[in-house]
């Protein structure tokens, strides 16, 4: 598990870093980061609505960015219903 998580924690500062904070993700990093790593497990992940649904649910400031602990819902929840725990 701790394999998987180093490499969960080097993704996003990768995607982070790429146009602004090292400590945050853009709609765009986000966006980036979703399509090409978890083309699988979120359906249309290139297209911007859905995007943008998925990116506001987690957004929990409202700030326009995702921090590390906001990403991290995403990934709790990933996980969970690719293992049958939650629809």
């Amino acid at each position: 598990m701790e394999s998987a998580i180093n490499v969960l924690v080097s993704q996003f500062k990768a995607y982070a870093g790429k146009d602004g904070s090292l400590h945050t993700l853009s709609k765009d990093e986000f966006q980036n980061l979703v399509a090409t790593q978890l083309p699988n497990l979120v359906k249309n992940a290139t297209d911007p609505a859905v995007i943008d649904r998925l990116m506001g649910s987690l957004d929990e400031n409202n700030d326009g960015e995702l921090t590390f602990a906001e990403f991290w819902q995403l990934i709790g929840k990933l996980a969970s219903r690719h293992a049958g725990y939650s629809q």
